[in-house]
């Protein structure tokens, strides 16, 4: 609870530290933040390129054109990777501030997912342009976006402060989490649909909580379903992200006195 409490106490200092990184991604570079903009546009281009027409009645059972279903899962999924990757750094990052007495640096991983979250708004707002453009117009459903962001936004607090807590001792962590995200890249339904995976199968991905997030993003954009009729990966995703919230918090409240001594 007292974790809880220090980051609503220090919203604004949460706030003022994610814009600062956000900014300071995109610094040297002439373009600046204008680069939180091309890069979903690139992907955009080559994914419309390369998908369009081709693999699309053999991976996805939707009637919903290939592009959108395809970003709608994508999206998700970017907020979930660039979060996991930069929120491991969060302490070996920040060298100054770990050291500071005064300093609670449990905020640091929060303030690298509000920084992802600030790329993810732009990568949203470009999907919700595609789908205006191709037809596909704002309903009840999209008022549940936010609950699917908060969702993902704890599973990533709790994985993240876990990693980042670890990565401080061991620079293997790095090399986990990039094997990671490159294996469930491609077994999380984000180019494929699970209905297409065969029934005896199915058990294995309420392993994968991303499933429910990606299943959940096309749910609110495209299938019109409510978060609660996918009570299956609903409560499998629930289990896994209590299960790291713990597991977080606990790893971080062992090490956190040790992490002066290594940085």
């Amino acid at each position: 609870m007292n974790h809880i409490y220090a980051l609503l106490k220090n919203y604004k200092l949460l706030i003022s530290l994610a814009l600062l990184d956000f900014n300071e991604q995109f610094m040297g570079s002439y373009l600046g933040i204008v680069w939180a903009i091309i890069r979903p546009l690139i992907f955009i281009f080559v994914i419309w390129l390369i998908f369009s027409v081709g693999l699309k009645d053999d991976l996805i059972d939707s009637k919903a054109p290939f592009i959108l279903y395809l970003l709608t899962g994508y999206t998700s999924w970017m907020f979930f990777s660039t979060s996991l990757s930069s929120t491991m750094n969060a302490f070996t990052g920040n060298k100054s501030l770990v050291k500071r007495p005064s300093f609670k640096i449990i905020l640091l991983p929060v303030v690298k997912i509000l920084s992802s979250f600030l790329l993810h708004l732009i990568f949203l707002s470009i999907v919700v342009v595609m789908m205006l453009i191709m037809g596909f117009y704002p309903s009840i459903y999209w008022f549940q976006l936010p609950f699917y962001i908060l969702m993902l936004s704890l599973l990533l607090f709790g994985f993240g402060l876990l990693l980042a807590s670890l990565s401080v001792f061991t620079k293997d962590v790095a090399q986990f989490v990039g094997a990671l995200l490159q294996v469930g890249f491609w077994v999380t339904p984000i180019f494929w649909s699970f209905s297409r995976v065969p029934e005896q199968y199915l058990w294995i991905l309420n392993f994968n909580p991303m499933v429910y997030i990606v299943n959940g993003y096309r749910n609110t954009f495209l299938n019109n379903v409510w978060f609660w009729e996918d009570g299956t990966f609903l409560f499998s995703f629930l289990s896994f992200t209590l299960v790291f919230m713990f597991l977080g918090i606990f790893v971080y409240k062992k090490l956190r006195p040790h992490f002066g001594d290594v940085i």
